[in-house]
Order: structure tokens, then C-alpha cells, then sequence
């Protein structure tokens, strides 16, 4: 059974490697910002949880009927997107260094709840049947004495640049992060016991998507 990854999280394909499954990275083409403003023009402001899985759903759904290799997709499409909310605001990726800066400033010493948003099609002999969802939460406390050096260090490593709420628990920010609540995969962007349920659901075997 495949599994085709409607990402390019270089996270999210290391998670799945490191249980066994050898993805069919397929990159979405989403304009997430315009599709989040585009939704909320028409319903109003998006809660984290909402947001996510509107955005996990639109990457696994823009992947479908396409070929990989001249050959149409045979198994399942798997979407995924994650946002770190802190006091009451969700934050995506920083980009740059003072926009990381500023929130590690502001998180140090808090807690926050990263949401990460499934969304799964059912792509077997190479059309589409169903689809399904779910969003995991987990909440993580960050460390009270973390220093403004470690802090500079840490932004001139330049890997929370990229990453949602500025931090990665699997990196160089981990001794930061005194504790989580919730599957730690939720954390690093995908929630493992999610995709399992949800393939779980379509009748898949998870064990059989093992191809590493």
C-alpha cells in the first residue's frame, strides 16, 4: 500500500521515514495565506484547529487525479498543516529572524498548544472514493530560563525560521521545552496515532503502508 504525502515538510517526510514508510512526496501547489483569507472573508476569522485542517484538506485534495511518474496515484493522499498558538494567537512560520526573536522573547517561560490538521483521500486504483479528517493538539511549556544568548544562538541557527511557533522539539530546541502533553509527533507537524486512526478507518492496515 503507498502513501502519498501532500507536503514538503521536510519534518513531516522524516516522521514517516522514521516509522517505516517511504512517502510519494508530491508537493501541493496552495497559496495558504489567500486560501485562509479567501475562507474568512466569507465566515469570519478562522480558529487555529479550523484553520489547519481547511489547509490540510486543500493540500491532499490538490494532489488529486494527478499522475506521479505518468502513472495515476494508487493508495492514500496524505495532507498536513500545523500552527503554534500562544496567548490567544496562532503563528505560523516566522520567516525571519526578528519576527523569531520577538516570540521566543514572549514564550519563554509560557505554554502554548500546537494544533496539527489530517486530512486523508482515499486514492486506491487511482481515482478518488472518500476522504477524512482530524486535528491533534498538544500543549508543550517552554523552559522560564532560557537565556537572551541562547535565544540569539538559537535564531542564528536559523532553523526556527521555518517552522511553525518558531521551534522544532526534535532539533536544537529541544532542551528548551520543559514538557509535553499530547503525542509528541503533534509537535513535530503530524500527529502518527491520527494517520493511523484515520487509515485505520478507510480498512487500510497500517502495517502494511511499512515499505523502508
Amino acid at each position: 500500500m503507498r502513501l502519498y504525502l501532500a507536503s514538503t515538510s521536510p519534518a513531516r517526510l522524516s516522521l514517516l521515514r522514521q516509522i517505516g514508510i517511504e512517502p510519494v512526496v508530491v508537493p501541493p501547489l496552495v497559496d495558504e495565506e489567500a486560501e485562509v483569507a479567501r475562507v474568512e472573508a466569507e465566515t469570519g476569522p478562522l480558529a487555529p484547529g479550523a484553520m489547519v485542517q481547511l489547509l490540510a484538506r486543500l493540500k491532499a485534495e490538490a494532489i488529486v487525479g494527478t499522475e506521479v511518474d505518468g502513472e495515476p496515484i494508487d493508495g492514500f493522499i496524505l495532507g498536513g498543516d500545523s500552527a503554534f498558538e500562544f496567548g490567544g494567537v496562532a503563528y505560523g512560520k516566522p520567516h525571519r529572524p526578528e519576527v523569531a526573536r520577538d516570540r521566543w522573547l514572549a514564550q519563554r517561560g509560557g505554554s502554548g498548544v500546537l494544533h496539527s490538521g489530517h486530512w486523508i483521500v482515499d486514492h486506491r486504483g487511482g481515482a478518488r472514493r472518500d476522504g477524512a479528517g482530524r486535528v491533534d493538539e498538544a500543549r508543550l511549556t517552554f523552559a522560564d530560563d532560557i537565556t537572551d544568548d541562547e535565544i540569539d544562538a538559537y535564531i542564528a541557527s536559523g532553523e526556527p525560521l521555518l517552522v511553525a511557533g518558531a521551534f522544532t522539539i526534535d532539533g536544537l530546541a529541544a532542551p528548551f521545552i520543559r514538557s509535553i502533553e499530547g503525542a509528541p509527533s503533534a509537535v513535530v507537524g503530524m500527529s502518527l496515532p491520527v494517520v493511523r486512526d484515520l487509515l485505520r478507518g478507510f480498512g487500510a492496515d497500517w502495517t502494511s503502508f511499512w515499505n523502508r
